[in-house]
C-alpha cells in the first residue's frame, strides 16, 4: 500500500471516529418524584430508623419459624411464576448481547465452484470452470449514536427486568408468609373451638344433671345441645379454611396439593416490630419502582434511537479473496482480488414517517415518567397504609386483651350463679357466646396484625437495594 493510500485510510478512519461520537437525543436524567420528609402515619414516639435496621434478605426469619423458612427456600427453588420470570430475565440479558452485536462489524466467508458451458450444440460449446474464495466485511458507522442508543434502551430494559424478577420474588414470599401465618391462625383459632366445645360439654352434662334432679327444666338442656351443636359446626368449618391456606401454599412451592401436608400447630408466632426507614430511602428499596424508573431510562434511549433514524446511515464494506479457473492454481496471488467502499444511504421522501417515530417515542418516554410517579405514590400509600394499620390493630389488641379477660371472669361468675340458682341457663349461654366471640376475634385480630407487618415489609422492599440491579457493563456477560 502507497504512503498516500494509507494516509488516506488513516484519514478516513479517524473521520469515522470523530463522527460516531455524535449520540442524538436527550441524555438521560431521573425524573422527579414526590418524597415527603416524614412518614404521616409513623406511631408518636417511634421515630424512623437508619437504613442498617432494616430486613436484609430473608426478611421473613424475624417470624421465627423454622418451617416457613424451609417453604420459602422451595419458592425459590420452585415456584413457576418466579421461574418465568427469570426466564424474562434472561430473554433480556440476551437481547442485551444482539444490540452489542451491531457495534461490531459483521464478517462473512464464502467459497464456491461452479462450472458452466457456453456455445452451440453437436459439442461446439465451451466449458468454463470458477473457483472463489473470500472474506466480506460490513460495518456501520454509528455516525448519530443510533447503535448506542440502542444498547442503552436494552440494558436499561434488562435492568427493570432483573428488579421485575427481584419484585416478584417478593411478592410470593410476602404471599407465601401470609399463607402459612393465617394457616397457624386457623390452628388457634381450631384449638379454641375445641376447647369450647369440651367447656360446652361439660355444661350439657351439668344441666342434664340439673334436669334430672328436677332443679332445671328441659329447655335448659335444649339450648345446651343447641349450643354445643352450633360449637362443632364451627369447629368442621375451620377445617376448611385450614385445608384452603395448605393448597395455596403447595401452589406457591411448586407442589400439587396431595404432596403437602403441614402438621397442625396451635402455638402462634409472635407479631415482629418492622422497623422503618427515611422516606427519601424507599425509592432505594422497591423493586418495583427501580423497575419503573429503569424503564423511563430505557424510553429516554428510545427517543435517541429514533431521532438517529431521521439521519443518514453510513455503511463501509470490504472483500478479498481468490478467484481463478483451475483448482490448483486459483488460490495463487495472481488469483486475487479485494475491494474496499463505502456508502451513505438517508431517505429524502417518507411522508413524515421518521419525524412521527420521534414524537411517538417522546410520548412513550412521557408515559413511562408518569407511570413512575405514579409507582412512587402507590408505594408511600402503601406504607402509610400499613404503618395506620399497625398502629391501630396494636391498640385494638390492647382493648380486645382486656375483653377476653371481663369475658372469661364473666363465664366463672355466671356458671356459678347458674349453680347456685341464682340465674337461669340462658345467661350462661349469653356470656359463653360473648366469651367465644372474644376469644376467636383475640386470635384473628393477631391474624391481621400478622398480614399488616407482611404487607409493610413488601411496601418497605424486603430489604431489597436498588444497588442489586447488575451494572450495565456486566449485562452482556452474564
Amino acid at each position: 500500500m502507497t504512503r498516500a493510500r494509507l494516509f488516506r485510510v488513516v484519514a478516513g478512519g479517524a473521520l469515522c471516529g470523530a463522527l460516531a461520537a455524535c449520540t442524538v437525543g436527550p441524555d438521560y436524567v431521573r425524573p422527579q418524584a414526590p418524597v415527603p420528609a416524614a412518614y404521616k402515619e409513623l406511631p408518636p414516639g417511634k421515630p424512623a430508623e437508619p437504613g442498617d435496621a432494616q430486613p436484609r434478605g430473608d426478611w421473613w426469619k424475624a417470624y421465627a419459624d423454622p418451617e416457613l423458612d424451609a417453604l420459602q427456600a422451595q419458592v425459590v427453588a420452585a415456584n413457576p411464576t418466579l421461574q418465568a420470570a427469570e426466564a424474562n430475565y434472561r430473554q433480556a440479558r440476551a437481547a442485551v448481547r444482539a444490540a452489542r452485536a451491531e457495534i461490531f462489524p459483521g464478517i462473512s466467508a464464502n467459497v464456491g465452484a461452479n462450472r458452466a458451458r457456453a456455445g452451440g450444440g453437436s459439442g461446439g460449446g465451451r466449458t468454463a470452470r470458477a473457483f472463489t474464495a473470500g472474506l466480506d466485511v460490513t460495518w456501520e458507522a454509528d455516525l448519530w449514536g443510533r447503535i448506542r442508543r440502542t444498547v442503552e434502551a436494552s440494558e436499561t430494559s434488562a435492568q427493570a427486568s432483573a428488579a421485575d424478577l427481584a419484585n416478584t420474588q417478593l411478592s410470593l414470599q410476602a404471599e407465601l408468609a401470609q399463607d402459612y401465618l393465617q394457616l397457624r391462625v386457623a390452628d388457634a383459632i381450631k384449638r379454641v373451638l375445641q376447647d369450647t366445645v369440651a367447656a360446652y360439654e361439660r355444661s350439657l352434662t351439668l344441666t342434664q344433671n340439673r334436669y334430672n334432679a328436677g332443679v332445671v327444666a328441659r329447655a335448659d338442656v335444649v339450648q345446651a345441645e343447641t349450643q354445643l351443636l352450633s360449637a362443632k359446626a364451627n369447629l368442621i368449618d375451620i377445617g376448611s379454611t385450614r385445608a384452603q391456606f395448605e393448597h395455596a401454599i403447595a401452589a406457591l412451592v411448586g407442589k400439587p396439593p396431595s404432596e403437602l401436608t403441614i402438621a397442625e400447630r396451635t402455638v402462634v408466632p409472635e407479631v415482629p416490630d418492622v422497623p422503618v426507614d427515611l422516606p427519601s430511602t424507599l425509592l432505594e428499596r422497591r423493586p418495583d419502582v427501580a423497575a419503573a424508573e429503569r424503564r423511563v431510562a430505557a424510553a429516554n434511549a428510545e427517543i435517541g434511537v429514533a431521532t438517529a433514524a431521521i439521519y443518514p446511515a453510513l455503511t463501509l464494506s470490504a472483500a478479498g479473496g481468490f478467484a481463478g479457473t483451475s483448482l490448483g492454481n486459483w488460490a495463487s496471488l495472481p488469483n486475487r482480488f479485494w475491494s474496499l467502499g463505502a456508502s451513505l444511504a438517508g431517505t429524502v421522501f417518507d411522508g413524515g414517517l421518521r419525524v412521527a417515530q420521534r414524537d411517538e417515542a417522546i410520548a412513550a418516554y412521557d408515559a413511562t415518567v408518569a407511570q413512575y410517579r405514579q409507582t412512587v405514590l402507590t408505594a408511600f400509600q402503601q406504607v402509610e397504609d400499613q404503618l395506620s394499620s399497625i398502629r391501630i390493630l396494636e391498640e385494638e389488641a390492647r382493648v380486645q386483651a382486656e375483653a377476653l379477660r371481663a369475658a372469661r371472669e364473666s363465664v366463672t361468675l355466671t356458671t356459678n350463679q347458674y349453680k347456685a340458682g341464682l340465674v337461669g341457663y340462658l345467661n350462661v349461654v349469653t356470656v359463653q357466646a360473648v366469651a367465644l366471640a372474644a376469644e376467636r376475634n383475640s386470635v384473628e385480630l393477631a391474624g391481621r396484625r400478622f398480614s399488616a407487618t407482611i404487607a409493610l415489609v413488601k411496601a418497605l422492599g424486603g430489604g431489597w437495594q436498588a444497588g442489586e440491579l447488575p451494572a450495565a457493563s456486566t449485562l452482556s456477560r452474564q
